[in-house]
């Protein structure tokens, strides 16, 4: 038996993601996400579910595959509202979304340009930022702990984007998922010299292991961390392999105030897709 799902697929910097539009039972969606992201299907890094808000004051709320938050899929998001709306060139709106991974209403601001939408979305703001030295698979960590109520990220200060960390990176992730219970698992490969960063996700609910092209909420941790580092304001520009995500992000006295991230989004394909079930 084949269902039908209506989706619509965006690229946000590169980091491919499918909004799902039809209604299925959420314990189908994981088993929906897993076949409609495969290479065989549509094919893309994560899916999302358009939902009926609770909240009367959000458009929709958003509930990724695997309970996460995902700041590029909030972009799509907002953007496909913006586009439902028929948003006019160099027009801007404001969007307000429920979100999964997080209970803070997301604020989009949405300006139509030619061929995309540039967003600019308000983040969760990390619980805790700490540093800690650790010994890891034979080699010394210095690592910086971004936690939130339901993910956490992890960023570490490289010179190089090598096979060896990258390789110590995808094992941490794997044990994290198993020890720690988060619904996602960030590793944040960052060159300070260059603001290059190489994002992990890993989302143990889908067993799902990726180095993304473009990473929103990883965008945001390393800002945080900047900001908290720095004990002040940041805008920072951060070089990914699918393009750059600008970040904005304040700490005073050691507490985020503010958490933004920004960047162009493209609707990119919009149809049905059909899947076993």
């Amino acid at each position: 038996m084949r269902e039908e799902i209506d989706f619509i697929k965006f690229n946000p910097t590169q980091n491919m993601t499918i909004l799902v539009k039809t209604k299925d039972p959420v314990e189908e969606y994981k088993h929906v996400a897993s076949k409609i992201m495969s290479y065989e299907s549509v094919h893309a890094e994560q899916v999302g579910f358009i939902e009926e808000p609770i909240n009367n004051k959000a458009a929709a709320h958003l509930q990724m595959a695997g309970g996460e938050f995902c700041g590029n899929a909030c972009m799509a998001l907002a953007a496909f509202i913006a586009s439902e709306k028929g948003l006019k060139q160099n027009e801007i709106t404001e969007v307000l979304m429920e979100v999964s991974g997080t209970d803070q209403l997301i604020i989009g601001q949405v300006k139509r340009n030619i061929d995309e939408y540039y967003c600019q979305v308000t983040m969760p703001t990390p619980k805790k930022i700490e540093h800690r030295a650790i010994k890891y698979d034979g080699s010394n960590l210095n690592i910086i702990i971004v936690r939130y109520q339901e993910f956490i990220h992890i960023v570490i200060e490289v010179e190089e984007f090598d096979k060896s960390i990258r390789e110590k990176a995808e094992s941490l992730a794997k044990l994290l998922g198993v020890t720690i219970g988060a619904n996602l698992i960030g590793i944040l490969l960052y060159k300070t010299k260059s603001d290059e960063l190489a994002p992990l996700i890993y989302v143990p609910h889908l067993d799902s292991l990726i180095w993304e092209r473009g990473c929103g909420s990883g965008t945001a941790s390393l800002g945080a961390y900047l900001a908290w580092k720095n004990k002040g304001e940041i805008v920072a520009k951060i070089r990914q392999p699918g393009g750059t995500i600008t970040v904005i992000a304040s700490c005073y006295d050691e507490a985020l105030e503010s958490l933004k991230i920004e960047g162009s989004v493209g609707i990119v394909a919009q149809g049905k897709a059909f899947i076993d079930v």
